[in-house]
């Protein structure tokens, strides 16, 4: 199976966070020339009758294939209505996907949670990269082209190569977007490295290095994408949250090997995950 074989998949379920994450799915599945695949997981539930189950979930599906058909017309999309919990039934398909798409929030989550934990479970076991979108009431009425920056998050060592490869994918995939790439840097974390110590200007140039470093291969492949480096004194989440509201993408990676929540995320990953203010990919390294 190609990259091309492998759809965009969008998890629904009724709520205004789902409407979001397919209309997300939608513009980047046509973007990018994949197809889509729309997924409503129905619950087991002895309470309620399957047909009742079954017909509810129909419903949701051919309306979501009419918004999608009136967003995107040369999308075709499928559906899915698989008898498990919706975590399960999408880190299932997301080992045939290129990407999952989920609102941060479904119908059954506390408004007072900022992330729900079908998401976060989603995020920290996909085979695939998953975009977790965050929305608010204004977000209909606000152009995707006002957000055009691509933001990637990265640490100095080999975790942020799928990170880089998809951020780049993605920019190089919207003309005209811009790649900023943060590098959170602190004197412990140089120390712990064996790097500077007690030398702050030193510390500060080998985050500087390390960002060049990573990036070098990666310019030199898309050279249509303008970057912007920044390596950051002290924790790299508050920058990326703070970036995330005006970015159409905000780009995390995840350590292979998660198997249940949150696991295999850092913690500037998770706190950007779950405090961010627009899209979060998280791909697994």
């Amino acid at each position: 199976m190609t990259s091309t074989d492998r759809p965009v998949i969008a998890a629904v379920d009724g709520s205004s966070h789902s409407r979001e994450a397919l209309d997300w799915a939608a513009h980047e599945a046509a973007r990018r020339g994949l197809g889509l695949t729309i997924v409503h997981a129905r619950t087991p539930d002895r309470r309620v009758e399957q047909e009742t189950l079954r017909r509810e979930a129909q419903e949701l599906l051919d309306r979501s294939v009419r918004r999608v058909t009136e967003l995107a017309p040369e999308l075709h999309p499928s559906t899915l209505t698989p008898l498990d919990f919706p975590s399960a039934a999408l880190t299932s398909l997301s080992r045939n996907a290129s990407l999952v798409v989920v609102g941060s929030r479904g119908l059954g989550g506390f408004r007072s949670l900022l992330l729900g934990s079908n998401s976060l479970a989603v995020a920290s076991m996909a085979s695939c990269p998953v975009v977790v979108v965050h929305g608010g009431p204004s977000d209909e009425d606000a152009p995707e082209e006002t957000h055009s920056d691509i933001v990637a998050g990265v640490a100095a060592d080999e975790s942020s190569e799928g990170v880089l490869e998809f951020a780049f994918e993605t920019a190089a995939s919207r003309p005209g977007a811009r790649l900023r790439i943060v590098h959170g840097w602190t004197m412990f974390s140089s120390m712990l490295s064996g790097g500077p110590v007690f030398d702050r200007d030193a510390v500060a140039n080998a985050a500087e290095r390390t960002l060049a470093e990573l990036t070098a291969g990666w310019r030199e492949k898309y050279p249509q994408v303008e970057v912007v480096k920044e390596p950051v004194g002290g924790s790299a989440s508050r920058t990326l949250v703070t970036a995330s509201a005006t970015s159409a993408l905000t780009v995390i990676g995840r350590r292979r090997g998660g198997e249940s929540l949150g696991l295999g995320l850092s913690p500037v990953a998770q706190t950007t995950l779950t405090h961010a203010l627009g899209p979060v990919a998280v791909v697994p390294c």
